[in-house]
């Protein structure tokens, strides 16, 4: 994929002037910030659509600001056109409205109507781009705004620089029984078998139960898995909390195949 944004200034400049920057105590950043890297390969395939069942938070009618909002019952033929945003570091790791934990480089996205967690088509009315997203947040609470991507899902949109860009949001259609996909992560590889299985032996035990350990190509990968996309999106961000900041998600279709993006031994 072409890289986009010039430089960090400038995505950060638009993040600032476009993205979530109401101040709250419960996050450390005043505006929310750039990330220090782009996504991965794997970062950016689309959210895989499952019926799931609605979360137990974030599915009742709110107020925020003074301004009342209304849940939909249902995502089924939702069609919204209009100005999309994302978000970014200062809400990473941070809880989203339907109890799970944001991660900037997970297909998601914040809306202030659809249910919890929904899937949507965004496609970029102005390159015609398109992602798909697992709605789990409630946002933008900004005037015009209609949905708040995250960065994963941003980038992939072509969206970095301006900060902003119109788009259609379309719910995904599950009239047609979607097959589920499952998820692994990986923590580390090499091409030094002893080392990927030391690392697996220091895992704590109960991760110890999900590890594996898959060859390709001569490079030992150590995963964790496979959990269904909701899990792997929480054990993604537990994992790189606790030793691991270079994990990333891969589909378990694709463990098998080449793989650029692998955590190395140096």
């Amino acid at each position: 994929m072409r890289v986009i944004a010039s430089t960090v200034a400038t995505i950060l400049t638009a993040l600032i002037i476009s993205g979530c920057s109401q101040t709250n105590s419960r996050y450390s950043q005043r505006y929310d910030s750039a990330p220090t890297r782009l996504p991965t390969a794997a970062e950016l395939e689309n959210a895989t659509p499952v019926q799931e069942p609605y979360s137990d938070q974030g599915n009742r009618d709110y107020q925020v600001f003074g301004k009342r909002y209304q849940v939909l019952d249902s995502a089924e033929g939702f069609v919204e056109t209009g100005l999309a945003s994302w978000y970014g570091n200062k809400f990473h790791g941070h809880l989203t409205s339907n109890g799970e934990y944001y991660d900037m480089y997970s297909m998601t996205a914040a809306h202030k109507h659809l249910p919890l967690p929904s899937y949507v088509r965004v496609t970029n009315l102005e390159n015609n781009k398109s992602v798909i997203v697992r709605v789990n947040d409630r946002g933008p609470f900004h005037p015009r705004r209609i949905i708040d991507l995250s960065f994963a899902a941003a980038y992939k949109l072509e969206m970095l620089d301006n900060g902003t860009a119109k788009v259609q949001v379309k719910a995904v259609n599950f009239k047609t029984p979607l097959a589920s996909t499952e998820f692994y992560i990986q923590l580390f590889a090499s091409s030094n078998a002893n080392k990927v299985d030391s690392v697996k032996q220091d895992l704590p035990k109960n991760w110890q139960i999900n590890a594996t350990t898959q060859k390709n190509q001569g490079l030992y990968k150590l995963l964790l898995g496979p959990f269904p996309q909701a899990q792997a999106n929480r054990k993604l961000n537990t994992v790189r909390a606790q030793g691991f900041p270079r994990a990333f998600r891969v589909k378990n279709l694709q463990i098998k195949g080449p793989e650029t993006d692998a955590v190395e031994d140096k």
